[in-house]
C-alpha cells in the first residue's frame, strides 16, 4: 500500500458569529467574548469567524454597540489567529443591493479594521453579485472566499456545481465554501459534491453546514473523506441545533 501523506483537517470556529446567530439571534455582546479570546487564540484554528452576517445590525439594533469597535477589540485580542467575516456580496451586510463604490469601501474598511478572510456569497449564486466584492478583497490583500449557496432542485446537478466552481476560480477567488445553510446536504451527497468540486477546481474547499436536520457530523466525515480541507465548527455550548457540529467532537473524531 502506497504511503499516504498526512493532510490535517482545518477548523474554522464559528462561536463568535454564526453559532450565536443561529441559537440566540446574535445577542452575545462583546463583553462576553473578550474574556475567552486569549485561550481561543492558542487553539490553532484556521480562522475565527467573528463578524459580518447579522452581527452588524444586531449590534446596532439590539445591543447598542458599535460593530466596528467590536471588530477592533477582537483584532487586538487575536494575535495569532485569522479573523473571518460573512459578506452578502452586493448586499454587503444588508438586504438590498449597494453601488460598487460602497461595496469597495466597506471591504476596504473591514480589512483595515482587522478582517483577514471575507466569505462572499449570493443567495442565488449569481456571479454578478460577487465579482465586485472579490475584486475589492483582492485589492486590499485579503483572502476572498466565495461560498456556494447549497440547495436542492432539478437544476442543481453536479455539473451545475462544477461549472460555477470553475467560474469562481476564474474570477480570482482564493477558496470555495460549500454553504449549506439549511442543513440539506446529506453525507453521501456531500461525498459526491466534494469529489466533483475537487475535479473541477484546485481551490481549497471548506464545508459549512448546520445541524438542523441532524446529519451535520456525518456530512463532515464524508466531506473530509472526499478531500474537504476545512470544516466549520462551534464550541459545544453554542453547537448543535441550528448551529454547527461541536468543535471538540470533530477534533476528537479526526484525531490522528
Amino acid at each position: 500500500m502506497a504511503d499516504i501523506s498526512p493532510k490535517p483537517v482545518k477548523i474554522t470556529e464559528t462561536v463568535l458569529r454564526d453559532a450565536h446567530q443561529s441559537l440566540i439571534a446574535t445577542r452575545m455582546p462583546t463583553s462576553m467574548m473578550l474574556p475567552i479570546i486569549d485561550k481561543m487564540d492558542k487553539v490553532g484554528y484556521n480562522a475565527v469567524e467573528c463578524w459580518g452576517g447579522a452581527t452588524f445590525d444586531a449590534c446596532l439594533r439590539f445591543l447598542k454597540e458599535d460593530p466596528w469597535d467590536r471588530l477592533r477589540k477582537l483584532r487586538d485580542g487575536f494575535k495569532n489567529t485569522k479573523l473571518q467575516m460573512l459578506f452578502r456580496g452586493q448586499n454587503i451586510l444588508g438586504y438590498s443591493q449597494y453601488p460598487d463604490d460602497v461595496v469597495e469601501y466597506f471591504v476596504q474598511k473591514s480589512i483595515a479594521n482587522g478582517i483577514d478572510i471575507i466569505r462572499i456569497f449570493d443567495c442565488l449564486n449569481d456571479i454578478r453579485n460577487l465579482q465586485t466584492a472579490v475584486n475589492a478583497t483582492k485589492k486590499e490583500n485579503g483572502h476572498a472566499q466565495v461560498a456556494l449557496s447549497y440547495t436542492l432542485g432539478e437544476a442543481y446537478t453536479l455539473d451545475y456545481w462544477k461549472d460555477i466552481a470553475k467560474r469562481i476560480e476564474d474570477m480570482g477567488a482564493d477558496s470555495i465554501c460549500i454553504k449549506d445553510m439549511a442543513g440539506l446536504l446529506v453525507p453521501a451527497k456531500a461525498y459526491e459534491l466534494v469529489t466533483a468540486l475537487k475535479e473541477s477546481t484546485s481551490l481549497p474547499i471548506e464545508m459549512h453546514t448546520h445541524y438542523t436536520s441532524g446529519v451535520a457530523s456525518m456530512t463532515y466525515l464524508k466531506s473530509v473523506e472526499a478531500g474537504a480541507d476545512i470544516i466549520d465548527c462551534a464550541m459545544s455550548p453554542f453547537a448543535l441545533g441550528t448551529s454547527q457540529p461541536a468543535t471538540e467532537v470533530m477534533a476528537a473524531a479526526f484525531e490522528g
